[in-house]
């Protein structure tokens, strides 16, 4: 019996041991010395822009250890850096990494399968060709905003296979490296097709992604090695709405929407359709889901004051759009209001 299938309340507390287990095994001394050696050995920031899909999981999919990309996740994958909560983060995050002397390395993907086309991104109604162009169009905007010298901002486009958890590299000439193509003898030939695809990339920002493109060599190879469910059914059975979801890496599990856009109704009404769809062919038992809301805060005192009202609006919010647009999806809406610690990524209840 999965997770899928089970009573709601059982999906609830299943959740938060998720949560709490991804929690302590973040503050465990051994990943807190693995995460400061590898920022020392490897500088540059890596922020990531993605889908809310839970299959696209980019540390799991380079070995890089957690805590280190900072993800910023949107229902099928959708941004605009005009957006003004949006373009705040996002300068907010390099501003912290800058005054550190560091350099950052936003990386913009769009995601599909190569087995089938409907395994591919819903969001943009499985059409690869316009998931990639939107990903060029965010390059577009990141370079405007951050300068197109990239000296300490470098936008990097980047495909995601889900079959192999492949990364695919577009080059600043219009050159793609697909790792799934690569096997272990193009290790060392790796730091020169690099210097080739991005000559404009600072050489230290090429050494701090390197690592990444070796860890998903030796992932793509583990991959091939297992039977691997594809997972090709939907069956989400939560709305996830606001930050700090980085432990709910799972396919078919969430539909995560980021607290970016100016219409956070339309997603909210798009998701819970979703769900009542998915109660109504059975994939999901029709006995509840859960609407989570999650505001992330550094420090305590204003600043988790702040996070917790943040918390309760989109909650209250996310709810009274669903009572509105889908009553009866709404009578089935189990709610729960979180806040979550940066430095300890510990979920808390409120």
């Amino acid at each position: 019996m999965t997770i899928h299938s089970r009573p709601i309340a059982e999906r609830i507390d299943w959740l938060f041991d998720l949560a709490r287990r991804h929690a302590a095994s973040y503050a465990s001394p051994e990943a807190f010395l693995a995460r400061k050696r590898y920022v020392a050995e490897h500088p540059t920031a890596i922020l990531v822009l993605k889908c809310m899909d839970g299959r696209i999981n980019i540390p799991i999919a380079t070995n890089t250890p957690t805590g280190i990309i900072q993800p910023f996740r949107n229902l099928g994958g959708m941004f605009d850096l005009g957006w003004p909560h949006l373009g705040e983060t996002l300068e907010d995050a390099v501003a912290r990494v800058v005054s550190g002397g560091r350099r950052a390395l936003i990386v913009i993907t769009y995601h599909y399968s190569k087995g089938d086309t409907h395994r591919g991104c819903a969001g943009f109604n499985y059409d690869t060709g316009a998931a990639r162009q939107h990903t060029f169009e965010i390059k577009d905007q990141v370079e405007a905003m951050f300068g197109t010298g990239h000296g300490t901002v470098y936008p990097l486009v980047c495909g995601f296979e889900t079959d192999e958890d492949a990364i695919v590299l577009h080059g600043a000439n219009g050159e793609v490296l697909n790792m799934a193509e690569l096997t272990d003898a193009d290790r060392e030939g790796l730091p020169p097709r690099l210097e080739r695809l991005f000559p404009d990339m600072p050489g230290q920002v090429r050494a701090d992604l390197l690592p990444l493109l070796l860890g998903n060599l030796d992932h793509v190879a583990e991959v091939r090695k297992t039977e691997r469910a594809l997972d090709i059914e939907h069956r989400e059975w939560m709305i996830c709405l606001g930050r700090g979801f980085d432990w709910l890496h799972m396919p078919n599990l969430a539909l995560i929407i980021g607290p970016y856009s100016p219409d956070l109704a339309d997603p909210i009404r798009k998701a819970a359709g979703i769900i009542g769809a998915n109660m109504q062919a059975g994939r999901i038992p029709d006995d509840g889901f859960l609407l989570l809301a999650s505001a992330p805060y550094d420090d305590i005192g204003v600043d988790r004051a702040r996070a917790v009202l943040k918390a309760r609006f989109m909650s209250e919010f996310a709810a009274e759009v669903i009572r509105k647009e889908h009553p009866a999806v709404a009578d089935k809406m189990a709610i729960r209001t979180c806040v979550l610690s940066w430095g300890s990524r510990a979920l808390e209840l409120i």
